[in-house]
This record gives structure tokens, C-alpha cells and sequence, in this order.
């Protein structure tokens, strides 16, 4: 009897809602352990066995040929073997606050206390949104968290990083030449779209990577390759993004620029992975001379791609106008992208005084300045290359938390909202706008209702000071187009008789209401006599308004 009592003990200890293990715990990579009951015989008097200690989950793999675990944007560091294992270096320690639990069970007379609960494996971020855990999980680990929680690398970029990128392959930019191109061809650099890994994708030649690599070098010298500039003028920073180049990522690197009369007749075309540069290549680059270049960024390290440093950002600090950059790899390895930040210089000088042009394109040298939110979308995208791709490729804000629960309209169907956005952009040449194109192509669920632009002339100190102070909402703005009513996925166009300003100005402020999505917008106007340039803009990124 006394050994069936046992036995029945035994049993409670290892069963689901028994007094021991408590409810199964669930491995995130394979679902919910066996928990079929166990039968045991100790001798009589023999405590019950707790429970063997849980094992920690084993972490998706951090080496290039395994990959992030599922939904994680970036690879995250290995664990260091001398920290607690609860310490991630991904998010920081975990939570470690005391939980209380009541629970009231009874026991059997002569048994001992419970054996403590194993613990339970954390969700990680990026998993599935909804796991099979207890109820008292974190739920906000399950929810996209606010930017500020989970990085601070936004905080920490440069002010040129709001400039517009003149190598973007959006914006016309190339590569010409490359050294090498095994494992990824060099035109990946310059992808409009953020790199991304797939870790079961492999070439004949290797593993795929989004970026640009090259084999591992077993002869003298180092790689290297040429862009040309989609957009020719001034460069005031660039990122060597090494996004998944964790163990392969090039050590060091520097750029070299130049402004070429004319473009080499240098062209790389087709898929390039798995070739190098011929004979003929080499020798037709060497006429560049590239080597003797001016250096914009010496040579400096470069952090692999992991989550928190895959951005090696460098300020450039020439004034010189650039038309082609020299990107050194030292010695061999890969970069997934090469962003070069900087503001178009155009050649006015050509350009006939009664000509129009559109003032405030980047390639003429248009630039953003300021804004109150950008939530899905940068508004330099609005001066960007003929029309929008997509939805992704215009200025979208926040939907606004301070509108109407019940929303009304006035007499011309114009929403009555309290707020609005704005942005704010200098014309790349003073001028007179006689035409204004407002574009909000894809944007047919979430245009803004109306909008109005306004515009005024400033001084380069004018400008320096309201960059500094962040105070593009006030100052002396002038009415240019009074509010208009927007069409969802619709080419708004506004002629000379419907605007209000017909003087010379520098900047423009488009103010939309409440929120949404603007694709492009276009100045056209004729070009006029200005005493001085302003200085290279300081642009300051708002807080989100969530």
C-alpha cells in the first residue's frame, strides 16, 4: 500500500497540473514537449526527484550560412559565453521583476515542497506574434514597440543622413567597374531597398548575399570599384551598410572622388556574379586614374553587419562637386550597401533665363530641410525621379491621434481637422513658380484631404537659424497656393492663374491635412539672379508622433 502511495505521488509530480512541473513548456523551434506520464518505484521514505534543470533554447544561428531566426530583420551577435545567460546582446537583459503567484494545492502527508518550476524560454522578437505561453508572457514582446525601445541607432545618425542619396540606382547611380564580383555582384550597393538575408539561397558560386562580395583574395592588392553619381554635386556623408556581413564583411575601406568632364565608357552589364574584371577592363579604368583621386573618407574600419553597427557612417567635409566616388575594400570581403549622401549641384549657367524647370527637383538641386513627422516615408521622396514606384516612394506620415471622432466637412467638402504636417524644402535656385504639380500616385486609401503650400526667400543665415532652432513652422510664409481639396492616386496640377505668389522665393513648406501620403511634388518656374547660396542644410528628424 505504502509503495502505491508512492507511485500515485510520483505520478502528480510529472503530469500536467500536477504539483510539479506545471503547465508543458513549449520550445519556440518545436512545439510542446512530451509530458506522458512516467511510473517510478523508489524505496520507501526516498524524497520525491525534482525536476532535471531546463536546458537553454538553442539561439537561430548567427553565421551567414544559417541565417537570423524567423522574421528578424538582422542578425543578431553571438552570445558571449562569460555573460549570464539570460544576458542578450540584442535586447539587453531580460526582465527580471518577481511575479507573484498564488497557488493553494494539497499535498499528501510526508511530502516534501515542491520542486521549483523550470524556467520557461522568453519569445524572442521577430517570432511568431502569438505563442502558445503562459498568460502572464509579456505581451508587448509580441507587438511592433515603439523605435526609441528597441534601437538607438536612429538617434545616433548624422544629420546629412536626411540628405538625398545621389548614388541611389533610383536616382541614376551605377557601378562602372568592380575588381571583383564572385560571391554578389557590386550593383547591389546601390539597391533603393534595405539588404535582407535568405539563408538557404546559394549560387553555383557560393552563397547569395545581397551586397557586393568578392572571393577571398589570394593575389597582391585589394578590391575595389567605381560608381558613377545619378545625381552630380556635393557629398556631405555616406553609410557603408554591412547589413549580414557578419563574418565575411570587408575590414577596412576608404573613398576616393573626382568630377569627370565627361563619363567613362566603362559598362558593366548582365549578372556579374561570379566573374572579375578582364584585361580589358583593367585597362581601359586605368585611363581614369582613379587612384589618384581626391580622399573623401581615409582609410578607416568598418563593424560587421549585425543589428547594432552595421551602419559605419563617415562625414565628408569636401565642397568640391563630385561626379564619380572610388570605393576601396581592404583587403577583399562584402558590403551590402553604399549610400552617399549629399545635395545636387546643377550648372545653371546653361540653363536659358526664360527656360522652366521644375526649382525644387533633386537633380536640380532641391533638398528637404525639415518636417513634423515621417512615419512611413521620407519627404525626399516627393523631389525624387519621375513617378513614384510605389506607396513606399513618396512622403507618408502617422495617422494624426488629435482627430475628430466624428469628422466634418465645411461648404467646399474641406475636412475640419485641429492639426496638420509639413515640409519644408529649399528650391535648388531661387526662382518664380508658375506651375505646381501635387502627385499622390498609389496613395488611393490614404491621401490627405487638402492641401496648401506656402513659400518665402531666406538668407543663408536665415536658413542656418531656423535650422537650429528647429523652427520651420513660424516665420514669414507666404500663401503660394491656397488650400486644395485632394483626389486619392490622383495628378493634381496648379497653373499661374490659380497661384497666389508672384515673386521670387527659396523655400517652400507643403502643408497637408489631417495625415497621409504624398508621392511628388513639382515647382515649375524660371530660374533668378541670387546673391549668395545658402550653406549645406542641417535637417533635425522630429519624434513620432506615436
Amino acid at each position: 500500500m505504502v509503495r502505491d502511495l508512492v507511485q500515485s505521488v510520483d505520478q502528480d509530480l510529472v503530469q500536467p497540473g500536477g504539483s510539479g512541473l506545471g503547465p508543458a513548456c513549449l520550445r519556440l523551434d518545436q512545439g510542446p514537449r512530451d509530458t506522458r506520464t512516467r511510473t517510478r518505484t523508489r524505496p520507501l521514505g526516498q524524497t520525491a526527484e525534482p525536476p532535471e534543470p531546463s536546458r537553454p533554447e538553442a539561439r537561430p544561428g548567427t553565421q551567414r550560412h544559417q541565417g537570423p531566426g524567423p522574421g528578424l530583420d538582422l542578425q543578431t551577435r553571438p552570445l558571449n559565453p562569460q555573460s549570464p545567460p539570460d544576458q542578450r546582446l540584442d535586447q539587453g537583459p531580460r526582465d527580471t521583476r518577481t511575479r507573484t503567484r498564488t497557488r493553494t494545492r494539497t499535498r499528501p502527508r510526508g511530502q516534501t515542497a515542491e520542486p521549483p518550476e523550470p524556467s520557461r524560454p522568453e519569445a524572442r522578437p521577430g517570432t511568431q506574434r502569438h505563442q502558445d505561453q503562459d498568460q502572464d508572457q509579456d505581451q508587448d514582446q509580441d507587438m511592433a514597440q515603439r523605435p526609441a525601445a528597441v534601437s538607438s541607432s536612429a538617434a545616433r545618425q548624422p544629420d546629412f543622413t536626411h540628405l538625398n542619396d545621389l548614388a541611389s540606382d533610383t536616382a541614376g547611380g551605377k557601378v562602372v567597374f568592380a575588381t571583383d564580383e564572385w560571391f554578389a555582384p557590386a550593383a547591389n550597393l546601390l539597391k533603393r531597398d534595405p539588404p535582407r538575408f535568405e539563408a538557404s539561397a546559394f549560387t553555383e558560386f557560393g552563397k547569395w548575399m545581397d551586397g557586393w562580395e568578392t572571393r577571398r583574395k589570394r593575389i597582391p592588392g585589394h578590391d575595389w570599384c567605381v560608381v558613377q553619381l545619378g545625381v552630380v554635386g556635393v557629398v556631405h556623408g555616406v553609410d557603408v551598410d554591412t547589413s549580414f556581413f557578419t563574418g565575411n564583411h570587408a575590414p577596412y575601406m576608404s573613398v576616393q572622388g573626382a568630377c569627370l568632364d565627361a563619363p567613362p565608357s566603362l559598362v558593366l552589364e548582365g549578372d556579374r556574379t561570379g566573374t572579375a574584371a578582364s584585361d580589358g577592363q583593367l585597362e581601359a579604368v586605368s585611363k581614369l586614374r582613379s587612384e589618384t583621386w581626391r580622399v573623401l573618407v581615409p582609410e578607416s574600419g568598418l563593424n560587421p553587419g549585425y543589428a547594432d553597427s552595421c551602419h559605419n557612417y563617415f562625414r565628408v567635409t569636401c565642397p568640391d562637386r563630385i561626379t564619380h566616388l572610388r570605393l576601396n575594400m581592404y583587403p577583399d570581403g562584402g558590403v551590402a550597401r553604399f549610400r552617399v549622401y549629399g545635395v545636387g549641384q546643377r550648372d545653371w549657367s546653361s540653363v536659358p533665363a526664360h527656360q522652366e524647370v521644375d526649382l525644387v527637383a533633386m537633380t536640380n538641386g532641391g533638398v528637404c530641410l525639415g518636417y513634423s513627422d515621417a512615419h512611413f516615408g521620407h519627404p525626399r521622396n516627393m523631389i525624387g525621379l519621375g513617378r513614384a514606384a510605389n506607396m513606399g516612394d513618396g512622403w507618408e506620415t502617422a495617422r494624426r491621434l488629435d482627430r475628430p471622432k466624428e469628422l466634418k466637412v465645411d461648404g467646399r467638402g474641406i475636412l475640419q481637422v485641429p492639426g496638420s504636417e509639413w515640409a519644408v524644402l529649399r528650391l535648388g535656385h531661387a526662382g518664380v513658380i508658375s506651375h505646381v504639380e501635387v502627385d499622390t500616385n498609389h496613395f488611393r486609401g490614404n491621401s490627405p484631404d487638402w492641401c496648401r503650400l506656402e513659400a518665402c526667400s531666406l538668407t543663408a543665415g536665415q536658413e542656418s537659424a531656423a535650422a537650429a532652432a528647429a523652427a520651420w513652422s513660424s516665420g514669414s510664409w507666404k500663401v503660394l497656393l491656397p488650400a486644395q481639396k485632394l483626389r486619392p492616386h490622383h495628378r493634381h496640377h496648379y497653373l499661374e492663374a490659380e497661384l497666389a505668389l508672384k515673386e521670387a522665393v527659396t523655400h517652400v513648406r507643403l502643408v497637408i491635412a489631417p495625415d497621409g501620403g504624398v508621392s511628388r511634388l513639382r515647382l515649375w518656374g524660371r530660374a533668378t539672379p541670387i546673391s549668395s547660396a545658402p550653406t549645406p542644410p542641417t535637417a533635425v528628424a522630429p519624434p513620432s508622433k506615436l
